[in-house]
């Protein structure tokens, strides 16, 4: 890392926090010399991922934190991790889409990102129930021309809302379960082999589960720290779904071991944005 000392803040925090989780801990002196930096911006550094909730501070350095899997992180905290991959996979998770589909989008940092992405595909019908999804759409409708041609149409559904923003509940799982999705993009809170996609919310485990029953095609959208995460509730198992988009921080290791559960992955910010070696590779957007 001796090349970082012109990084970026958020770029320097996503280097310590990766490094904190891979080894289980890092010392301060550590981070100097691999980052070439001050033993000041270390220690600010580590009070920023400290306040975000994602390592805890000890004498001489940090260790991740291991959060309970009934722990809800509310919408801000949760935007403030893993931003540029994030962006990658919303970029790249565009590019699945095609004017004129009925898609929907659930709840979560993931999802809002996409939908920035998604302003500009005519003829959208979009399908959600995340409060911030749904203004995203409406705050560029507002700032538009009256009646732009090619606008989306957008449904929220109703619910109980969540920490992270989403509608959950019986109101939103009866809206979603009477709808049929071209395509599903699917934010999540964890997923793993053996557990599948989980949350830590009991209530919008089902409403999941309700989006993927009304779903044609199911795409998770999810950054490389939410391998190996576990909810307190599943709703899904790998085998449902039909393509994950991730970034290039997720380990080969790991790509082996997904490539046995799912036939398409891809990878933000490499060539194609595509794996090679599976379904998507040379492949083009979506067939809805």
């Amino acid at each position: 890392m001796s090349d970082n000392q012109n990084l970026l803040a958020e770029q320097r925090r996503a280097l310590i926090l990766d490094e904190v989780r891979r080894r289980g801990g890092v010392r301060v002196n550590e981070l100097t010399r691999r980052l070439n930096v001050s033993d000041m911006t270390v220690r600010r550094d580590l009070d920023a991922l400290a306040r975000q909730g994602v390592v805890e501070k000890v004498h001489g350095g940090a260790v991740p934190v291991a959060p309970a899997s009934s722990h809800e992180p509310g919408f801000e905290a949760k935007a403030g991790l893993e931003p540029g991959a994030k962006e990658a996979i919303a970029r790249a998770a565009a590019r699945l889409v095609t004017p004129g589909s009925a898609i929907a989008l659930t709840g979560g940092t993931t999802t809002y990102a996409l939908a920035h992405h998604l302003l500009d595909v005519p003829d959208l019908t979009v399908v959600t129930n995340s409060v911030r999804v749904a203004d995203v759409f409406h705050s560029a409708a507002r700032g538009a021309a009256a009646g732009r041609e090619g606008a989306a149409t957008v449904v929220l559904t109703g619910g109980v809302r969540t920490p992270s923003d989403s509608l959950v509940g019986p109101v939103a799982d009866r809206a979603i379960g009477s709808l049929h999705f071209d395509l599903l993009f699917l934010g999540v809170h964890g997923i793993s082999v053996e557990a599948g996609l989980s949350t830590p919310n009991l209530a919008e485990a089902e409403t999941n589960r309700r989006f993927v029953r009304s779903a044609r095609r199911v795409v998770v959208i999810a950054d490389h720290t939410k391998w190996g995460t576990v909810g307190l509730s599943s709703f899904a198992t790998l085998e449902d779904v039909d393509t994950l988009v991730t970034d290039a921080g997720i380990p080969e290791v790991l790509r082996a071991e997904i490539a046995e559960h799912l036939s398409d992955l891809v990878v933000a910010g490499e060539p194609g944005d595509y794996e090679p070696g599976t379904a998507a590779a040379g492949e083009g957007p979506a067939d809805n």
